[in-house]
């Protein structure tokens, strides 16, 4: 019941931050909108703030579920990395799609945007890193540091986010497929065992 009530309230959030933005929601209005009183609120979230990174969190829960996924699929880990960059992108893709105005507003605060981002790279960099070992393991990938390289291929995705997302590089012939394919590749000639 309590984990219920909180995931709620999350969600409630969720949807009236990108309908009316992170501004202009307020405690009041989530509490009403979940059909619970504000005392209620106050039990599980101590500020907006706080409920604001409940649901920038329960977003990025859904990507890194996706992603991990793909590390324990029995495919080669070739494949995993081509899924791996494809689930990435998509799935932010739906997540900037989904919640409208909530991504102007976390977009303008510079911080907001390198917190989230440090919780999920730093998991990220995890789930790519043992893609990276089973090929390493299997001889197909020649990998000095598999923690340093995680690390900047997942900045570089993130990196990419944005132009994938609004398809900015269509207009220079590289369209999302097209920049899906030339990631994947990227990482996969430059690592694999010669």
């Amino acid at each position: 019941m309590v984990r219920k009530t909180r995931d709620k309230f999350i969600e409630v959030a969720r949807q009236l931050f990108a309908r009316k933005g992170v501004e202009n929601t307020t405690m009041n209005d989530i509490a009403s909108a979940s059909d619970k009183g504000r005392r209620t609120i106050y039990t599980y979230f101590k500020s907006k703030r706080e409920i604001f990174n409940a649901v920038i969190e329960s977003e990025t829960d859904d990507l890194l579920d996706r992603l991990e996924e793909i590390v324990h699929k029995s495919i080669s880990p070739q494949d995993k990395l081509y899924e791996y960059v494809e689930c990435r992108f998509e799935t932010m893709r739906e997540i900037v799609k989904r919640n409208g105005t909530l991504r102007a507003g976390f977009f303008r605060d510079v911080r907001k945007v390198e917190r989230a981002r440090k919780l999920l790279s730093q998991r990220e960099t995890e789930l790519l890193g043992a893609i990276l070992s089973e090929g390493q393991q299997k001889g197909i990938f020649d990998v000095d540091d598999i923690r340093r390289l995680s690390t900047v291929i997942v900045s570089a995705l993130s990196g990419l986010d944005v132009p994938y997302i609004s398809d900015s590089l269509a207009d220079k012939g590289v369209d999302k497929t097209l920049l899906k394919d030339y990631i994947s590749e990227l990482i996969i000639y430059g690592i694999r065992k010669r």
